[in-house]
């Protein structure tokens, strides 16, 4: 049986990376909202409100949980491309989710805001040079520092990540 958590796999932290990779991170981080808009496309409240798995989260906590994520890991890159080695904040994901804006916003809200959000943070990473990929903060709770290039990976596969929790979902129930 398929892992329901992880749909397209773990993620991982490459060692290294090139600029090819990056480059082909970059374009899935651009191509993350209109996957997500894509994902829920005319599901109705009730699928929004279906866990993706048992136990997991709705439809509707997954998609804020994106945008809440990737605001995060934008301002992470921005700390750490004006600060030296900084150690950034962490938030505890699973009672973000249970706020009750996850609950009553409108899924478009988060889609929108994720659009303007990587439209910024594309510019951000098309600017970077092969130094600044190198920069790297401090993560208090993993007690590891993580460079840049591992953390573009690592939200490239976020995005499709999460969207394959929906669309898997989808297919499961034959939405």
């Amino acid at each position: 049986m398929t892992d329901l958590r992880y749909p397209i796999g773990p993620p991982s932290y490459p060692q290294t990376t090139t600029s090819a990779e990056r480059a082909q991170w970059i374009r899935e981080i651009a191509a993350c909202p209109a996957a997500l808009r894509a994902a829920v496309a005319g599901l109705n409240e009730e699928q929004l409100s279906t866990p993706y798995r048992p136990e997991g989260w709705t439809v509707r906590q997954v998609v804020h949980h994106v945008v809440d994520s990737h605001i995060n890991s934008w301002m992470r890159f921005k700390w750490t491309l004006t600060e030296e080695h900084p150690t950034i904040k962490a938030y505890d994901e699973v009672a973000w989710a249970k706020l009750p804006d996850y609950d009553v916003t409108p899924v478009e809200v988060s889609l929108a805001l994720l659009k303007m959000l990587h439209m910024r943070w594309v510019v951000l990473l098309e600017s970077l040079t092969d130094s600044d990929w190198q920069r790297a903060f401090h993560h208090p709770e993993s007690h590891k520092d993580l460079r840049l290039e591992q953390i573009l990976a690592n939200y490239a596969w976020h995005g499709k990540h999460h969207t394959a929790h929906i669309t898997a979902l989808r297919t499961r129930m034959g939405w």
